[in-house]
């Protein structure tokens, strides 16, 4: 039986996780352009870096292996080939796929949003991803997974906690009222609905959010806002998910 990890233990380890985004992150923007001489403007050289989010690649693949999937059958981004065919677009890359026996257990999205610039970021995220999980269901749906059971599909975002992020944003209302929710919210409120509403609209199976603060993240200093969008109940979902997929297509 799969030994589950206990809270403190996770908890440490998404601080690892944490804290290797704001290293990696602040690594790439210090050796960007040092060959070429040129840097990205403002923080895009961090943005367009990539590798921030191993931390969580490597650790939401582990905690599949340790609910009992076999570590061949866990793909991660940069390490593995994580693509998938979609439907509307012919193929996507996930950061971390499970397939076992030829049958697709678990696709995870991971992301992050940073300052300066919130506004357009954080629209570009939420179309993101409501495009991949429309993407991915209806390739689904065509058999596209050939006879796979219904997979585990989630979706994590870190978000730099700081004073844009979580102070109020006006919103315009010309011709129509917006939601309620988002009258007078931050951006860090925003991403909490947005998440939740992914699920609740049966987009994702389950949605994390992580703020971090950049100095503090340092040290692997980290917030959950939300108990519904917290990691361990993120992780227990896709963990139960794959273990009983993986053990009903063995039987």
């Amino acid at each position: 039986m799969a030994k589950k990890p206990s809270k403190a233990n996770l908890d440490k380890r998404v601080a690892t996780a944490v804290r290797h985004f704001w290293h990696t992150r602040n690594r790439q923007g210090q050796h960007q352009g040092g060959e070429s001489g040129r840097r990205d403007a403002g923080n895009r050289t961090q943005a367009t870096g990539g590798k921030q989010l191993d931390g969580f690649t490597e650790l939401v693949s582990e905690l599949v292996v340790e609910a009992g999937i076999p570590e061949a059958s866990v793909f991660s981004r940069g390490t593995k080939d994580v693509t998938l065919p979609g439907y509307f677009r012919a193929t996507k890359r996930w950061d971390v796929v499970v397939v076992a026996e030829d049958q697709l257990l678990a696709s995870v999205e991971l992301k992050s949003l940073c300052g300066p610039s919130y506004g357009n970021n954080y629209n570009n995220r939420i179309e993101e991803a409501l495009g991949s999980a429309k993407d991915i269901w209806t390739a689904y749906r065509e058999g596209a997974f050939d006879h796979s059971p219904q997979p585990f599909v989630g979706y994590l975002m870190l978000l730099e906690e700081e004073k844009s992020s979580t102070s109020e944003v006006a919103v315009l209302e010309k011709h129509f009222r917006v939601q309620e929710e988002f009258r007078g919210a931050s951006y860090a409120t925003r991403c909490e609905w947005s998440l939740r509403r992914l699920v609740r609209e049966r987009c994702y199976d389950a949605t994390c959010l992580v703020l971090s603060d950049r100095k503090k993240g340092m040290n692997g200093k980290y917030r959950e806002p939300a108990q519904d969008l917290c990691f361990k109940r993120f992780a227990k979902a896709l963990c139960s998910h794959v273990k009983a997929s993986y053990e009903a297509i063995r039987e």
